[in-house]
């Protein structure tokens, strides 16, 4: 019986031997693909972001709105926000943004700031940009509004 580090280095050398070989006949279908162990890969593009500047109504109370466009090379750091280049209330009447809302320029203790609060600077923490994709599993959520009006209005308080 082999030692374990001999048979660790006959698998090796077997590997490397074997691998262009194997590649060639199309037998390796690796997670990188084609690029070298010593290069960086690209990630592959899950879907295409949606691009369509459009308001999408939301669900449930204060939930975030969602990014209807492209923030694809959008630098947001600690250094500089881009999504303020346009959102800033300075900004919107230029852009025709939609301002950030009052709360982000507000700390915990509801203390109105004259700048972005710190713990609301990283805008893709609560707001994503949308998938152009088919749903992965069906979806029968109703919001509120519409089971009031679909059931005759609000229910009727009791004494």
């Amino acid at each position: 019986m082999m030692p374990s580090r001999t048979w660790v280095t006959v698998l090796l050398i077997a590997s490397v031997l074997c691998a262009p070989l194997a590649r060639a006949q199309g037998l390796v279908d690796a997670l990188r693909g084609p690029t070298p162990v010593a290069d960086e890969s690209k990630a592959p593009l899950l879907y295409p972001t949606e691009n369509k500047d459009v308001r999408r109504t939301r669900n449930y109370t204060m939930q975030p709105p969602t990014i209807p466009h492209k923030i694809d090379g959008y630098q947001l750091d600690k250094d500089f926000n881009r999504c303020m280049f346009c959102h800033a209330r300075t900004r919107t009447e230029e852009t025709q943004a939609i301002p950030i809302s009052i709360t982000h320029y507000m700390d915990r203790d509801n203390n109105v700031l004259a700048d972005v609060s710190p713990r609301r600077y990283f805008c893709t923490q609560c707001h994503v940009p949308q998938a152009d994709a088919k749903p992965l599993v069906g979806n029968t959520f109703v919001d509120v509004e519409t089971i009031l009006k679909t059931s005759g209005g609000a229910p009727k308080r009791t004494k």
